[in-house]
């Protein structure tokens, strides 16, 4: 036995699905600490939600770098450093007393944490190794592995919450954070195949390759559009329920509804993506999710159509990963998706960060949050709109037929 052999796509697709499960999980209880850090201090929902703002901006600045890094360096050297770094984050963010403090531990530090340990390296590990057949499959298995973390420690989160306080919740939540470490060596390594035929030697003239094309940037910006709402609703939608008179208990088994039916959507997504237009599928989900809001804010509130909501929008949560990811390994290759997909989810976390930023600016000046759930609607329509025109090509099958994509083609 070689010294990497054991190291199978199997076995770096289950540490990666269980790194994004404490990653991605952890992150999806923040709403949960919305309410009972704000009433302790006496802030303005925008603190919360500013600090939770700053965390996603700063994930997805960082995340090209840390994507580059991996790819260059290897992949374990980065997750293991962003879970020491995402646990040190926790347990400051319990011991947070002013704005300041808040936005330095669940802003910066978690951002940074979040950026290496999350899906722009994860997914760009996965993907490398994953055969063309298998690869959209595997990466929404990753991508299902946020939403199995999220359906387990949603709950348990809320039982250490109402148990022992939201101080020793969150630092309970920073120890078991520190198993990404662990984990990380089973991603020790980098790619070594060169790109598919692109000639490209680097990240940066990776980069420079798509960035030429106006398709590479539509897929950024309908991930601008997924990023708000999934930030959104998952910082708000806690709050915003027990606003109307439910139950915290309701709240919280919405929230890890959400992560639950997510799993069978990650999954679905990323079987039906190796068959079937990514672009076309990406439309589909886009023109779903505004409908769903739609019926959420026009039906009344009660437990059913709370659960409802959340089973509905958490088949839709985190699909648009496997089929965004997967494009650009699609288009591009896979010898630097690390690099190209972070760059695409820097647009996503620009979206995360105007979506829970304007939850919290918009609830402190007017009360409600309606204006925000209706401009999730208007840039779901939005996202369908932008992903309808990509060309899904590989950059040399459009070489090699002798064009340029054009702005209907190449998106």
């Amino acid at each position: 036995m070689t010294k990497a052999s054991w190291r199978t796509p199997l076995v770096v697709l289950v540490a990666g699905t269980m790194i994004s499960a404490l990653c991605i999980g952890t992150r999806n209880t923040f709403g949960l600490y919305l309410r009972p850090m704000t009433d302790s201090f006496g802030w303005g929902r925008e603190v919360f939600a500013l600090a939770i703002a700053v965390q996603n901006i700063v994930w997805g600045l960082s995340a090209p770098f840390t994507g580059a890094v991996a790819d260059r360096y290897g992949t374990g050297r980065v997750i293991a450093g962003g879970g020491i770094v995402y646990a040190l984050g926790l347990y400051l963010m319990a011991h947070s007393t002013t704005p300041g403090s808040l936005m330095l531990s669940a802003g910066l530090l978690i951002g940074l944490g979040t950026s290496a340990t999350g899906f722009g390296v994860v997914l760009g590990a996965v993907g490398r190794l994953a055969s063309e057949r298998r690869r959209s499959l595997y990466l929404g298995i990753a991508s299902a592995g946020g939403s199995i973390g999220q359906f387990i420690l949603v709950p348990l989160s809320q039982g250490f919450i109402s148990g022992m306080g939201w101080v020793n919740a969150l630092v309970v939540a920073g120890v078991i954070s520190l198993l990404i470490v662990p984990l990380a060596l089973v991603l020790v390594g980098k790619a070594e195949r060169p790109a598919l035929g692109t000639g490209v030697a680097s990240p940066l003239a990776a980069f420079r390759q798509a960035g030429a094309q106006k398709r590479y940037w539509l897929l950024f910006w309908g991930f601008f559009v997924c990023g708000f709402h999934i930030t959104f609703i998952a910082t708000h939608l806690p709050a915003y329920l027990v606003d109307h008179h439910v139950a915290p208990t309701v709240a919280a088994v919405a929230l890890s509804f959400i992560g639950l039916f997510n799993i069978f959507g990650s999954l679905s997504f990323g079987y039906l993506g190796g068959r079937y237009s990514k672009r076309k599928i990406l439309c589909g989900v886009y023109l779903t999710r505004a409908a769903i809001i739609t019926l959420l804010l026009v039906l009344p509130l009660s437990t059913y159509t709370v659960l409802g909501f959340a089973a509905g929008m958490g088949f839709l949560w985190l699909g648009t990963v496997p089929l965004t990811s997967g494009l650009v390994g699609q288009m591009y290759g896979v010898r630097y998706m690390n690099t190209l997909f972070s760059v695409v989810f820097l647009g996503h976390q620009l979206g995360a960060f105007l979506g829970v930023w304007a939850g919290g600016v918009v609830y402190d000046l007017t009360g409600s949050y309606t204006l925000v759930w209706i401009a999730a609607i208007a840039l779901g329509i939005f996202a369908a709109a932008v992903h309808w025109p990509i060309d899904e090509r590989h950059v040399d099958q459009i070489r090699a037929e002798g064009l340029t994509p054009t702005p209907e083609a190449a998106g």
